[in-house]
């Protein structure tokens, strides 16, 4: 195992989980606050932790298995207290069309990675802006209290519900791409 910043980087991503889930169940009025902070931060770091690997490159094996699985856990975890802290039909659709995209792509990928195919199912650009969108809307759900006239809540949850609606996509977009390989596949077998 490689350990350099980047590497670092992902741990405090996954070590900041269990903090904002804690901090998350306070029965104080800055709870919201600082959950939405660690969440912020950690969301930071996932930014971070890629650039600087390309940048110096410290691209390791074990990053690259990390980094996803310390995203997926992060966002995993923010769904599964909002939809708690939310309990509305709109917070739980959303959260099963993003935890249910997430499991079905990362499936896709290892297969396609098994058939020699990953770059198929590779990260794309509407993964990417799906990705910053859902991290602005689960800070703004997160945090949940008014800041001025601005809604936090109500544009949170519209956000997620784009959110999803992109995830939906993304999701489709990268099915799409894989489909004849799996029917190549199906053929052999």
């Amino acid at each position: 195992m490689v350990w350099n910043l980047p590497t670092s980087l992902t741990l405090l991503r996954i070590l900041l989980i269990p903090c904002f889930v804690g901090v998350f169940f306070l029965p104080v009025g800055w709870s919201n606050s600082v959950c939405a902070f660690l969440f912020a931060l950690a969301a930071l770091t996932d930014l971070l932790d890629g650039y600087l690997a390309r940048r110096f490159k410290q691209t390791s094996a074990f990053g690259a298995f990390l980094d996803p699985v310390a995203d997926k856990l992060m966002v995993a975890a923010a769904l599964v207290l909002l939809v708690q802290a939310i309990p509305t039909p709109w917070m739980a659709i959303a959260a099963v069309i993003i935890i249910g995209r997430e499991i079905t792509v990362s499936a896709l990928r290892e297969w396609m990675a098994e058939l020699g195919k990953r770059q198929t199912v590779a990260v794309s650009m509407i993964g990417k802006f799906k990705t910053t969108m859902q991290m602005v809307a689960l800070i703004l759900l997160l945090y949940r209290h008014p800041v001025g006239l601005f809604p936090t809540l109500e544009v949170g949850l519209a956000l997620l519900v784009i959110a999803a609606a992109l995830t939906l996509w993304s999701m489709t977009h990268y099915l799409a791409a894989a489909w004849p390989i799996l029917r190549e596949s199906d053929r052999v077998m």
